[in-house]
């Protein structure tokens, strides 16, 4: 594969009927120089998509319910990559039914091809910023549990050996050093071995 074609954006569309799926195409070739794959029908579709591998999933839907938005949600991945739906109807439920599911854009009034770039960029960017915040999230929860092993570990050496806080971090950090690993794997085993003789 050239270079030219691993940067293009691979774009799995999801449309039942060919002309509408046609005018997504069309609309997609207007707006750029992109990989597009159809699928006409979403049996299997969460199968189909881990093989494709898309980076945008686009969905054109007339008239969506609450579950084919989960079920979609779930089948596309929108914690992986962005999923932009079009859908001709809606309300507010299914405007709350998209956005709990994870969609990056949803758009209502039906699909337009000059809609679809901007549209697409904006998915993207919405994706990108929401998988930053998550990647945020998770690593601050990492550093709260590794700071509450770390300050248990270091409670088991106050009680066990009678060493100030200061002390007994730095017996830890002095047992890491010497160990070759990072405090947070001599407070773990700290943690485990207290659990297992408690």
């Amino acid at each position: 594969m050239s270079n030219r074609l691993k940067s293009q954006i691979r774009i799995a569309v999801v449309e039942r009927e060919r002309e509408r799926a046609l005018l997504i195409v069309d609309g997609l070739a207007e707006a750029g120089d992109f990989d597009v794959t159809v699928i006409g029908d979403d049996t299997g579709l969460a199968r189909r998509l881990e093989a494709l591998a898309p980076d945008v999933v686009l969905i054109d839907l007339e008239n969506p319910s609450r579950d084919m938005l989960e079920g979609l949600a779930i089948a596309t991945g929108t914690t992986e990559r962005p999923v932009a739906i079009f859908v001709d109807r809606s309300d507010d439920e299914m405007t709350r039914a998209a956005i709990e599911a994870g969609v990056s854009a949803y758009v209502v009034d039906g699909l337009r091809p000059d809609r679809i770039k901007p549209i697409l960029d904006t998915a993207i960017a919405r994706f990108s910023m929401f998988s930053r915040i998550r990647r945020e999230l998770d690593a601050t929860k990492a550093a709260l549990a590794e700071r509450k092993t770390i300050d248990r570990a270091k409670g088991l050496l106050m009680s066990a050996r009678g060493l100030s806080e200061d002390e007994a971090y730095g017996l830890m950090r002095k047992t890491a050093m010497a160990q070759g690993k990072k405090i947070i794997d001599v407070a773990n085993a700290l943690v485990t071995a207290a659990d297992l003789l408690g």
